[in-house]
């Protein structure tokens, strides 16, 4: 039933899902001006008619097809399992499940045997990503993926009422700090009013379970090292000023509510699957917001000239930026022991990191090491919004949840997600980039 549902969904979405997968092929040259010969009554081409005509038909038909696909289904009238609650199951909502953590999150997940629920809006995420996790997982009422934008209300209060959630991984978000500080009100819109609207939606139909996915950059640039989970939240760029607003939208609501709350600030995100499934694939246009390993992959295959490295006049020892490299199946595993451990009435706040910080000389180097390629670097004046040095303190997270990073080797990290970019130049699937 659910690869029937699957098959129509297609049919009907087909031409949509062209056009974001193939932007090239929208229309690029205005319409002619339409004459009015008579009376303001438009000449009407034959040849263009008949066309019309015939997409019109096979819709029909195709329409037609399904429905009796659908109904010749023995389970046509069976209720959906994502729709039910099932002991010793639990379902969960993800997100920004197609997106680069969010896809590690919903494979960790489905190995685990949870029940999995993907929402995302492909703005930032990869519909490849999705096809890998339904390859993976074709059971019945294991995975679904549900095509929506967070930012409608309409839509996400109907997701949430079709579905019986016990739990929600909130990894949606845009989170770039340089794009932040250029567009900010996107980021305020996209961080802190969706989270807005997906609290009020578990709120109505009692879904008692978030994990929330914050930043290290609510903490801004702290006086000093390492960061605890008790060090003042002072953000310095709107992306971090967002999720610290919906962090205190989450809290504040706590306040007067059992809901059971986990926040994870953690730290730069690399790496990819160890087993080669799922990887980084950024969309083209953000290259020059995103993430510093992507940068040296690119610069790597030859996609850019170089490597751009933003700012050597920071109090550090080598002048260039210091950061906490977390690998992604560790922060997926810190999600998985906050899910577990999550207590009804509870809150639970913790940085996810390695408690050591690299500079950016210090990480160009094991990319170089990583991929074997010798990157040429441009060093350009520091980037709107960054801060000097960010480390944490991961003692608290490894006292109560009893987690601690175990990918810290950098070079090893980086050649893993290596592998990945080389075997998927295009992204997932040469027809299925980034999208």
């Amino acid at each position: 039933m659910t690869r029937i549902r699957f098959i129509c969904n297609y049919i009907f979405h087909s031409e949509i899902l062209q056009q974001m997968l193939n932007p090239s092929r929208s229309r690029t040259q205005p319409r002619p001006t339409r004459s009015h010969p008579l009376g303001g009554m438009d000449y009407v081409d034959p040849k263009k008619k008949n066309g019309v005509v015939g997409k019109i038909l096979l819709a029909a038909g195709l329409t037609a097809i399904c429905i009796l696909m659908l109904k010749q289904s023995p389970s046509f009238n069976t209720p959906s399992p994502f729709s039910q609650h099932e002991t010793g199951v639990t379902h969960v909502l993800v997100t920004g499940g197609a997106g680069y953590i969010g896809s590690h999150a919903a494979l960790r997940l489905l190995k685990d045997n949870h029940r999995v629920t993907i929402v995302d809006n492909l703005s930032r995420g990869n519909l490849g990503a999705i096809k890998v996790l339904q390859d993976l997982f074709p059971e019945h009422g294991r995975l679904q993926f549900i095509y929506a934008d967070l930012g409608d209300p309409k839509a996400v209060n109907k997701i949430f009422a079709e579905n019986a959630f016990d739990a929600v991984m909130h990894f949606a978000a845009v989170a770039y700090v340089g794009e932040s500080t250029l567009d900010p009100l996107k980021y305020y819109h996209n961080i802190t009013s969706n989270t807005l609207g997906v609290m009020e939606a578990m709120s109505a139909h009692n879904v008692n379970t978030l994990i929330y996915s914050s930043t290290c950059a609510t903490y801004g640039e702290p006086e000093k090292m390492p960061i605890t989970e008790e060090t003042p939240q002072l953000p310095i760029n709107p992306y971090g000023k967002a999720k610290k607003m919906a962090e205190d939208i989450i809290l504040d609501f706590h306040k007067n509510s059992d809901m059971a709350v986990m926040i994870l600030r953690y730290f730069n995100v690399i790496g990819s699957d160890p087993e080669g499934r799922l990887g980084e694939a950024p969309r083209p246009e953000l290259r020059e917001h995103g993430r510093i390993s992507g940068a040296c992959f690119d610069a790597a295959r030859g996609i850019t000239n170089g490597l751009k490295v933003r700012g050597t006049d920071y109090k550090t020892p080598d002048g260039t930026c210091i950061r906490d490299y977390i690998d992604v199946t560790d922060l997926v595993d810190a999600h998985v022991k906050a899910l577990n451990k999550a207590k009804p009435g509870h809150v639970g706040i913790y940085n996810v990191g390695t408690g050591r910080g690299r500079s950016v000389k210090e990480f160009v180097e094991a990319c170089k090491k990583a991929t074997g390629a010798s990157i040429k670097v441009d060093y350009l004046p520091r980037r709107p919004g960054d801060y000097a040095e960010v480390f944490s303190d991961p003692s608290k997270i490894l006292r109560e949840l009893n987690w601690s990073a175990q990918y810290t080797d950098l070079e090893k990290s980086l050649r893993v997600a290596w592998r990945w970019q080389k075997s998927h130049r295009n992204g997932y699937n040469p027809s299925m980039a980034s999208i």
